[in-house]
């Protein structure tokens, strides 16, 4: 006997159902297609805690106007809030980002974790010394071993750039902006 189709087999009508996935590799799959969901919920907390900051914060009763220190600090948390919002309903809709894609990027080549723990040690060596040291000497520090880090092996020049970068730094915020910044024991000197 032969069917419409010209084959001499006739179809199985109760095929074998395929096996189910886990529950466990199917919430994997489903949190790896929906990773975008994790920058939601970062800015959900971001938002959460910039209101909540704003909202508690202790201002002086004789400040008058419209535009006092709560106002900018309540817009930006409001909007991280609605940005986390349509940001999850975009994802959950099946909205994904574009892959990064760059002239001078291998995306197949792992992360430089070494120079990642250099800079991160650098910043908070930096950020450690700056009370004690005042600002010029940890941010020279600063520049000359972000550059190390990065790559430049310029003994010679790099940390005349640093000291340089980090006094007009200093010179632009504390003296012509008004930022202070701690001088250290060098600013006797200077």
């Amino acid at each position: 006997m032969t069917t419409p189709t010209g084959s001499s087999a006739s179809p199985n009508p109760n095929p074998a159902p395929a096996p189910a996935p886990a529950p466990a590799a199917g919430r994997r799959s489903w949190l790896r297609e929906h990773s975008e969901l994790g920058v939601c919920v970062l800015l959900l907390a971001l938002g959460a805690l910039v209101l909540t900051d704003a909202l508690t914060m202790d201002v002086d009763i004789t400040q008058r106007g419209p535009v006092g220190p709560k106002t900018v600090p309540i817009v930006v948390g409001i909007g991280l809030l609605v940005i986390a919002a349509l940001l999850a309903v975009d994802v959950l809709r099946g909205g994904r980002g574009e892959a990064e894609g760059g002239e001078d990027i291998d995306l197949s080549e792992p992360a430089d974790w070494r120079t990642v723990l250099l800079l991160s040690g650098i910043f908070l060596g930096a950020a450690a010394l700056i009370e004690p040291a005042g600002f010029p000497v940890a941010g020279a520090l600063l520049f000359w071993g972000a550059a190390f880090a990065l790559g430049s092996r310029r003994v010679d020049r790099d940390p005349l750039i640093a000291a340089v970068v980090s006094l007009i730094t200093y010179v632009v915020f504390d003296k012509l902006l008004g930022v202070p910044l701690p001088g250290g024991p060098l600013m006797g000197v200077l």
